[in-house]
């Protein structure tokens, strides 16, 4: 398999290269050449474990590594870190099944690509005979910071950066972040949103001064977030993993289609599970859920990016964003692999905020469907879930089953569903509470108390003892500062 930039002015690589330079030297997103098949019958998949299914679908993409060293990286990722036997459980509540992903140490989705990314990236080093330090630079709008920051802590030959929003994640988000414990972790608060983090990040990793001093030192640039393709492919994994349960329980028929619903931030998720399908796993829509944010539902159903409007706070923070990295992969392969066309509308989105898509790219957002929740409708649906099912969700969750639920009444589309249920409602337990009207807590910590007094459902054991850990980082930085930060940090 060969990686090439979407943008088309980078070199070809391999799995190892790509996933060690995370980002490709003309600003693009590495992509494969091709989107490999899985040419085995699902039926004959049910009974394997997650970690068979993740070495069935992995080595098609990352084809630089010998199935010895994907099935150990894949060991050592999934292990007992993840408090589910199976690691990802699939639940059905409602009327649609809920893919639970956040059952590893940091309660989020992140924890299923960045437990892995840390062992394929080591090993990526060892085969490309790399000998510089790799310095992990990741902006957050919450989730991902804490998985890169435990999935990285102390790894030799690594520093780990993480940037997020000072006042845009939840109290408990900012303090998964600031207590993290390893030696090679560093970890800032920024003065402006998740937008401003990200921008700034890549602006760094673009910074060939920057670059230069620090490879004379003997560090490399490298990224977590999921523009690096080494965390982007396992991603792929767990929604094979869902509809191979569906199948073993009967919930569906060999080659029986699923809709698949995601809520979205930065379009990773999304589009790990467009990859999904175009490997051959039966999807009929996906559908791509916002909050209030709504650039990608707007996008989706107009094919205009327009990121120039106001920028909203929410209930659910992982998806406050605005200008989202992966959409870049998507456009590439609608485009039918114009680089020119990709580069086009990249550089309209730096320069004016917005671009607009030939109609062959909006001929292929046709398999996608996309709508959005706002706060009040987000923990409505939060109550009306438990109240009726039992079920708990965080908000991120809620808004996707509040977009599925507009879809299904919208086109009485009643084929079965899967929903990305991406954190544990204890991560945003104070909206959570707000949801279901319990009493006004003081503080995260206290809604979490309340919340598990309330409904019996078990609290993670990291957010059980999360409070009480000292806080270790407490910088706090403007934008602009990314740079000079890490240049300093790295002497």
């Amino acid at each position: 398999m060969i990686y090439r930039s979407t943008r088309g002015n980078a070199e070809k690589v391999g799995s190892a290269k790509a996933i060690i330079r995370g980002i490709a030297e003309d600003k693009g997103l590495y992509v494969p050449d091709f989107i490999p098949e899985l040419d085995e019958p699902l039926s004959e998949l049910v009974d394997l474990s997650y970690h068979d299914i993740a070495l069935k679908i992995l080595p098609r993409f990352l084809s630089d590594f010998t199935e010895e060293e994907l099935r150990d990286c894949i060991e050592k990722a999934y292990d007992a870190k993840f408090s589910a036997t199976e690691i990802v459980p699939v639940v059905q509540a409602g009327d649609a099944w809920f893919i639970e992903l956040y059952h590893g140490k940091t309660s989020a989705f992140k924890d299923m690509a960045l437990s892995i990314l840390p062992h394929l990236l080591t090993t990526a080093l060892k085969k490309e005979k790399e000998d510089s330090t790799i310095a992990v630079l990741t902006a957050t709008s919450g989730d991902t910071g804490k998985a890169a920051l435990e999935g990285f802590a102390d790894v030799p030959g690594t520093e780990i950066f993480v940037f997020f929003p000072q006042d845009g994640v939840s109290q408990i988000q900012a303090r998964q972040m600031v207590t993290q414990e390893g030696e090679n972790t560093h970890v800032y608060g920024i003065n402006g949103n998740f937008d401003d983090a990200q921008t700034a990040v890549k602006r760094a990793f673009n910074d060939l001064e920057l670059a230069k001093r620090l490879a004379g030192r003997g560090y490399r640039l490298s990224s977590a977030n999921s523009i690096n393709i080494g965390r982007l492919v396992p991603q792929i994994v767990y929604y094979f993993w869902a509809y191979l349960q569906l199948l073993k329980r009967g919930g569906l028929a060999p080659d029986d289609p699923v809709n698949i619903v995601v809520p979205t931030g930065n379009f990773g998720n999304i589009l790990a599970a467009y990859y999904a399908s175009e490997m051959g796993l039966p999807v009929k829509r996906l559908i791509c859920a916002s909050n209030i944010n709504h650039v990608l539902t707007d996008f989706i159903n107009t094919g205009i990016y327009n990121a120039n409007r106001p920028f909203c706070v929410t209930s659910s923070p992982s998806m406050d964003i605005l200008i989202s990295s992966n959409l870049e992969r998507l456009l590439y392969h609608l485009s039918g692999k114009s680089e020119t066309e990709v580069s086009r509308l990249m550089e309209d989105l730096e320069q004016n905020g917005l671009y607009e898509v030939s109609p062959k790219i909006r001929k292929g957002l046709e398999k996608f469907r996309a709508g959005f929740a706002d706060d009040a409708e987000t923990l409505s649906t939060i109550k009306k879930l438990h109240d009726k099912t039992g079920y708990l969700i965080d908000p991120h969750t809620a808004v996707a089953y509040k977009v599925y639920q507009d879809y299904r009444m919208e086109t009485g589309d009643d084929t079965p569903t899967l929903i990305a249920s991406t954190a544990s409602a204890y991560k945003f337990a104070e909206s959570v509470t707000a949801a279901l009207e319990l009493k006004d807590a003081s503080d995260g910590f206290a809604a979490i108390r309340q919340l598990h007094c309330a409904t019996g459902v078990a609290v993670p054991v990291e957010l059980e003892t999360l409070e009480k850990k000292p806080v270790r980082h407490k910088s706090v930085i403007d934008k602009e500062e990314i740079a000079a930060v890490v240049d300093a940090v790295l002497r």
